[in-house]
């Protein structure tokens, strides 16, 4: 098993906040639907704010965008900022509240990888670690 790439991200939540609050901010439009919904039930159930646990995705999606540029080298980008499909790459929790990434179809087009459908990332509360891992799709977790 080889960690093909590696990403992790730090986020300031009340930073966050601030920025998920200002008017017209375009921040909510890089999450997809099924990311606000669990973001907002995740929110109701621990009785805190949404923005911590859009936080968290976006945490996670920088941290797959980090993993997937250290992945790729020197190799030309898929994807610039400007044009990279931040809904498409789903920071969702499964079942048991574990976040996995999830591609959507036409990030998956484009990442073509034996780990495009499902991987698990390391969370704690603001803090994501990403691991990509050769053809196996798993995750491995440091010691």
């Amino acid at each position: 098993m080889n960690t093909c790439g590696l990403g992790h991200d730090v986020v300031d939540v009340a930073a966050f906040a601030e920025q998920l609050a200002e008017p017209g901010s375009r921040m909510r439009a890089l999450f997809s639907v099924r990311e606000v919904r669990q973001a907002s039930d995740r929110a109701r159930q621990k009785n805190d704010g949404e923005a911590v646990h859009l936080a968290a995705k976006w945490a996670g999606k920088e941290a797959f965008l980090k993993a997937w540029c250290d992945y790729l080298g020197d190799a030309p980008y898929p994807f610039t900022l400007d044009n990279f499909p931040w809904p498409e790459i789903e920071i969702l929790d499964d079942s048991r509240g574990v976040p996995h990434v999830s591609l959507g179809k036409g990030a998956a087009s484009v990442f073509q990888t034996d780990y495009a459908g499902s991987i698990p990332v390391i969370r704690s509360t603001i803090y994501m670690l990403v691991y990509l891992i050769g053809d196996t799709g798993r995750v491995s977790y440091p010691e």
